[in-house]
């Protein structure tokens, strides 16, 4: 049985028990790194979240276990008011798949890291750049009360950097510019400007990032909610 009291190890013991290889296979269509994956949902895995609660410290050791469910469920139950610069910086050397990049930048949003969003899109590890656009991607849609100038001053960013090639930065790119636009009808104007003229670009990339936006944000369901 767990709960709030159990201990890191006491965690990595239970997630253990619950491993799945026929899960494992699955997540490698899905572009997951799995060498140390135990073959556990993330449905489950936040649910085991809800029942253990937060906690900062274990959390910290639950990261350092390496396995998959474990980081992921120290991403989950890490305390955002405790998270500080280093520690997250410290996670982020050791992403290696794109779900737990996208995870933690939910985490580093909610603890307002938003200084680590310039840093890690300077950084040219794949991982840590996409987390930089990740991160932008979060915090169109979940910093509600945040002004839209906050958001908008990413748009350069997302401009200087849609020429990366590589899958997982291009995508984060892609969806970074997309949240932006969705974000309200103000922000949208201005994500789709961006979005048009990445289209004309002469660089491929750019143009896949641009092309895909435009045909997300003329939609008539995304207008719609815009409208409404």
């Amino acid at each position: 049985m767990i709960d709030p009291s159990s201990s890191a190890a006491d965690l990595v013991a239970h997630l253990r028990s619950l491993r799945s290889e026929t899960n494992i296979a699955g997540m490698k269509r899905f572009g997951i790194e799995t060498e140390t994956a135990l073959g556990i949902s993330n449905p489950d895995l936040q649910a085991i979240a809800r029942r253990v609660k937060k906690d900062h410290r274990r959390a910290l050791t639950l990261w350092q276990s390496q396995v998959r469910e474990a980081r992921l469920l120290a991403v989950y139950t890490a305390d955002p008011k405790q998270l500080s610069l280093d520690e997250a910086r410290l996670w982020c050397a050791d992403f290696n798949s794109w779900e737990i990049v996208d995870s933690a930048a939910d985490l580093f949003v909610e603890a307002r890291l938003l200084p680590l969003i310039r840093e890690f899109a300077s950084d040219e590890r794949e991982s840590i750049r996409r987390t930089a656009f990740a991160m932008i991607a979060s915090a169109a849609v979940h910093m509600k009360k945040e002004p839209d100038a906050t958001i908008l001053a990413y748009l350069p960013l997302i401009e200087s950097h849609a020429t990366d090639p590589r899958n997982f930065v291009k995508k984060g790119v892609n969806w970074a510019l997309r949240n932006i636009g969705k974000r309200n009808r103000s922000c949208h104007a201005q994500a789709l400007v961006l979005a048009e003229t990445l289209c004309e670009s002469a660089d491929r990339t750019a143009r896949w990032i641009g092309k895909d936006a435009v045909r997300e944000l003329t939609s008539e369901k995304i207008i719609a909610r815009l409208k409404g």
